[in-house]
């Protein structure tokens, strides 16, 4: 006989995950050295900040000071406030998962019937909740202070950013602890890598203050906007590289560079990441190595050359607000002497094939060591630099009564032609690099480790068999070639 059930509601996604946060949160609730820690800062911090703030606006009206200088430390304080409590949160969330692993309490949850995103919602959301909840007391608390002894109270503007700010660090911090959590074997292994997050925020923290003191907000909104985008990367990455069978399986973190360098090896000397080792030959490179790599970068192509566009769009819009007087532009002072015999000034090189090979080999090296620390992101931000700069003087031109495509024809294009291709290529490669972690390997053989170094073997192939050819015709086309053109196109040969 069946039985039917008349009024039962099915489990969502969310509910299933909210067990695991219920569960989460009553053990960390329980838990005194949490919790103390975490209390005493929300309710004894905001008061010594606010005592803070009234001796600093003392100090400096008694010295002279301008009071606005007194008066410009209190938002920055009110950020203190906010984040102080959200260092609790790295406590909680690097033990997440290597903690649970030392308390052999980690098995019995892994084989629970959640998913492997549940999982890692379920225990970010209860890592972050209790310091975050104490973080917003602080401020009221800072806040109510304010209001009571100095009849302060913060702008609208301010009171936003500050909120969420506060919880966009808090995103960040959890999900980058949630990473190291889960890719570590130990808790003190996880607290020593701790410092690739704090770091970074404490010096974050310390941006934040000058622009809190110049009061200049609008650029408060901007780090935000990078913030999110920061917890969209750490937020795929944590799911991309969460996998129950390695965590279980792995009993200590161990780098042994033979190993390493034996697969980088197999890489260098395969077509096909995790394909069969042939014969290295600089025929095969060229004719299948080098389109091999060009198909599996061909989104990080596309994305480099539209952010390329953009720049020089935004390159062009921004000197709408700041037009140069037409006493900049005199090509009559070009001339192969001049340029030739000019010493290197600050980060401009000399005029010689060997300078211009050099800095450009630089700064391309440059561009792939911080895609590595930045998901990509760096690379391609280096080299829209030059291009927002070329957008820029293209408007000048312009708005000088000239053809700004004429400019840039000469200009640019004769060594561009060669420069322009060798450094989208491996700022394309580069970009591949750093996003490895983000995405799935093509092969569904090859583990995060394994497609980073397929990745990186990428990379070297295109940077010493494309893109240094590239740069040495473009130095040598750009030192002996470009200046006269420009010279002959505005009839000054």
């Amino acid at each position: 006989m069946t039985t039917l059930a008349f009024g039962q509601k099915q489990k969502t996604w969310f509910d299933e995950a909210f067990v695991l946060l219920r569960r989460e949160l009553m053990d960390t609730l329980r838990d005194w050295r949490i919790i103390v820690p975490i209390a005493s800062l929300t309710l004894f911090f905001p008061f010594l900040m606010n005592l803070t703030a009234g001796l600093a606006s003392e100090w400096v009206t008694k010295y002279g000071g301008a009071p606005i200088i007194g008066e410009r430390i209190i938002p920055f304080l009110l950020m203190v406030v906010g984040f102080f409590p959200l260092s609790f949160s790295l406590v909680i969330a690097l033990e997440v998962f290597v903690g649970e692993k030392e308390r052999k309490s980690l098995e019995p949850l892994l084989a629970s019937p959640l998913s492997d995103s549940q999982l890692y919602f379920g225990k970010a959301l209860a890592s972050m909740i209790p310091p975050l909840v104490a973080s917003y007391l602080g401020i009221a608390v800072y806040l109510v202070g304010l209001k009571i002894f100095r009849g302060w109270q913060p702008a609208p503007e301010l009171f936003v950013l500050v909120i969420l700010l506060t919880t966009a660090k808090a995103v960040v911090m959890v999900s980058g602890a949630v990473v190291i959590s889960s890719q570590t074997t130990s808790v003190r292994a996880a607290n020593l890598l701790a410092s690739f997050i704090i770091i970074p925020m404490a010096l974050l923290m310390q941006g934040e203050s000058l622009i809190m003191f110049w009061a200049n907000y609008p650029v408060l909104w901007w780090i935000l906007a990078a913030l999110i985008v920061v917890n969209i990367l750490l937020v795929r990455m944590g799911l991309h590289l969460f996998d129950r069978e390695e965590l279980l399986g792995r009993e200590i973190d161990e780098l042994n560079p033979r190993v390493v360098w034996l697969k980088f090896k197999g890489f260098w000397q395969s077509v096909e990441p995790g394909g069969p080792v042939e014969r290295f030959t600089l025929r095969r490179v060229y004719t299948r190595d080098l389109p091999s790599i060009l198909r599996r970068t061909g989104l990080a192509t596309l994305t480099v050359v539209l952010a390329l566009v953009a720049a020089m769009v935004g390159g062009w819009l921004y000197a709408r607000s700041f037009p140069l007087p037409q006493r900049f532009w005199s090509p009559q002072a070009l001339t192969m002497e001049t340029l030739h015999s000019a010493p290197a000034v600050g980060f401009l090189p000399a005029f010689t094939a060997e300078a211009v090979l050099s800095n450009n080999i630089r700064s391309l090296l440059l561009g792939g060591l911080l895609a590595v620390f930045s998901f990509g992101a760096l690379a391609v931000v280096l080299l829209m630099a030059p291009m927002g700069i070329i957008g820029f003087f293209m408007f000048q031109v312009a708005h000088w009564g000239m053809s700004p495509w004429l400019f840039f024809a000469t200009f640019v294009m004769p060594h561009g032609l060669f420069e322009l291709p060798a450094a989208v290529l491996a700022t394309a490669a580069a970009l591949r690099l750093g996003a490895a972690v983000l995405a799935r390997s093509a092969s569904p053989r090859l583990t995060v480790g394994e497609g980073w170094l397929a990745a990186l073997a990428d990379f070297v192939k295109v940077f010493v068999f494309a893109t240094l050819p590239l740069l040495l015709i473009a130095a040598i086309v750009e030192v002996n070639l470009t200046l006269r053109v420009v010279l002959w196109a505005y009839g000054l040969h």
